[in-house]
């Protein structure tokens, strides 16, 4: 099982951003690095993406390709990577959906899923996109493990 390493603030901020979009899901990128055994990543940031879908926004997310790719750039300004990416389920559970897997496309990242339940987060899990092509994608349950002593990291 793949491990998604992240900050106490990191998986703090997460769970607020589902909230305070509640009802509709929230979505953003976490940025960091590659572990050192192939599914393993380290989450140092999370940066808040808007959410485009204008027809499901309450049970489906779109991140604006122009605005992916910003993002993208200002983490190599940091010297991090995409690590992978983030969003709320209202009133449903943390889980994958077909449709999840459907749009998800960065093989090797961890998606982070948090259920929020009337406006409150519950349960956040992980799942890394295993495989080689659009074909044979999957996603894998990945354990997080949070650093609670690290709460001044970045958000």
């Amino acid at each position: 099982m793949g491990i998604l390493h992240m900050t106490g603030a990191v998986y703090t901020a997460i769970r607020a951003h589902g909230e305070e979009t509640y009802p509709n899901e929230c979505c953003g990128v976490l940025l960091g690095k590659a572990g050192s055994a192939a599914d393993e990543r380290t989450a140092m940031a999370a940066v808040r993406a808007g959410n485009t879908r204008t027809d499901s926004a309450h049970n489906r997310y779109q991140i604006a390709p122009l605005e992916l790719v910003k993002i993208e750039r200002e983490a190599r300004k940091q010297g991090l990577e995409i690590a992978g990416f983030y969003h709320s389920h209202p009133d449903h559970p943390a889980q994958w959906s077909a449709t999840d897997l459907e749009e998800a496309h960065w093989i090797g990242c961890s998606y982070v899923i948090t259920a929020v339940s009337e406006g409150k987060a519950t349960v956040t899990n992980s799942f890394l996109l295993d495989g080689t092509t659009e074909e044979d994608k999957r996603f894998e349950p990945e354990m997080i493990e949070v650093d609670i002593e690290s709460i001044g990291g970045n958000c």
